[in-house]
């Protein structure tokens, strides 16, 4: 078994695990760890605890050591001068002419390396860019450029439920949502409805798509005929998937009568099943997954 310990690092809500050594941990407490991209300031998300090392994808770093005052200082004055640094970028990246949108800068925790985030439609050639960017800042230059869901998750805001992105305040990995999703769910497929404010299909398209799956299974086909407990016959008119209930329009003298009935009052042979054929998706709804 090994001691392991959850860090998360600035701006992600995915947690990264270390070996956790003989530090006393609190939630929220700052650490300096071993990276990928050099050494990095993160804060503990996750506490202490035993893991079966068969567990583990990779051995696992060690923490080197709980942050100081100096470190949380040091922290302190790379946010302190963010917004600075992000407008000089952001100028220059504007004189450069080059056809891309920054959209956040890093400091490594080292003070050597300011990474820029930027977004673009193609590939850009930078180079002068980076020459530029260095001869201004003093600092090695690492332009990394990131797609719409990672802007997203980096910038934050606020979905059409009201609150905050998922992929920024509560999804580690972000899922695979699909058309085949919103259609089972008996969404409009409308992109305006359907997208986040990343431009691509809504996370919680995934959440609940097993569920609804299962009830689809259970439900009359829209246009179908259907027979009630008290012997009336209707035409399913509407799906209520979480209720488990039918919208029915009912013939009654020389008008229609339009009720909800629940799945268990109802009779009928065919089943509703999700069209899963692509080409019944529009090419411009194919482009949001």
């Amino acid at each position: 078994m090994k001691k392991v310990v959850g860090i998360k690092f600035r701006r992600t809500p995915k947690a990264y695990y270390f070996e956790a050594g003989d530090f006393a941990y609190t939630l929220g407490a700052g650490v300096i760890v071993e990276t990928a991209k050099g050494i990095e300031y993160g804060t503990v998300a996750v506490l202490p605890f035993e893991q079966d090392e068969k567990k583990l994808s990779a051995p696992l770093k060690p923490i080197m050591r709980l942050a100081d005052e100096e470190d949380e200082k040091k922290m302190q004055a790379y946010q302190d001068k963010h917004a600075e640094t992000l407008k000089t970028a952001t100028e220059l990246i504007a004189q450069s002419g080059l056809d891309m949108k920054p959209v956040d800068v890093e400091h490594t925790f080292d003070g050597q390396k300011l990474i820029i985030l930027f977004t673009a439609d193609n590939r850009v050639d930078f180079r002068e860019l980076v020459r530029k960017l260095a001869s201004v800042f003093r600092l090695r230059i690492e332009l990394r450029q990131i797609g719409p869901r990672d802007e997203c998750r980096t910038l934050g805001g606020l979905g059409s439920c009201g609150r905050v992105c998922c992929c920024n305040g509560a999804i580690e990995e972000y899922p695979h949502a699909t058309i085949k999703m919103a259609k089972t769910q008996g969404l409009s497929l409308n992109p305006s409805k359907i997208s986040g404010l990343c431009g691509r299909l809504m996370c919680c398209l995934a959440y609940e798509n097993k569920n609804y799956a299962e009830i689809n299974k259970r439900m009359p086909k829209m246009g179908s005929t259907v027979k009630t407990m008290d012997g009336k016959e209707g035409m399913v008119i509407g799906h209520m998937f979480l209720k488990e209930k039918v919208k029915l329009k009912i013939p009654e003298r020389d008008s229609f009568v339009f009720s909800d009935y629940p799945l268990a009052e109802l009779s009928f042979k065919a089943k509703h099943q999700t069209d899963d054929k692509d080409e019944d998706i529009p090419a411009e709804l194919k482009g949001l997954e």
